[in-house]
């Protein structure tokens, strides 16, 4: 069993979400779970520990929807069923990216 490398508190969060991974296609994905420190989806494209990329997805906030882009690096892979289970955690966050997650996770 590996450890979890989660830093701080994660929501259920499940929207639709863009995947794009360093020098592939744009993939579709459903997100999963959100934190300040990372987020995880799950889509139907396997992808390398330590890749990076970006997830981009919406989220409502204080009752309006914002598109975020977040710059993510592949923490973990695991194909469960019949999709991956990708845990991201998150490069340096714009703020106003910073801000939205923090209020939603707050809610």
């Amino acid at each position: 069993m590996g450890i979890d490398q989660r830093q701080g508190v994660r929501k259920i969060l499940r929207t639709k979400a863009m995947l794009v991974i360093d020098g592939a296609a744009p993939a579709l994905a459903r997100t999963f779970d959100l934190g300040q420190g990372g987020m995880a989806v799950t889509t139907e494209k396997k992808v390398e520990v330590g890749q990076g990329g970006q997830v981009v997805f919406e989220l409502l906030v204080e009752g309006k929807p914002q598109l975020l882009t977040c710059r993510v690096k592949v923490a973990h892979c695991i194909f469960s069923g019949d999709e991956f289970k990708v845990g991201f955690a998150f490069g340096t966050l714009a703020p106003e990216v910073n801000a939205a997650i923090a209020k939603y996770i707050r809610t």
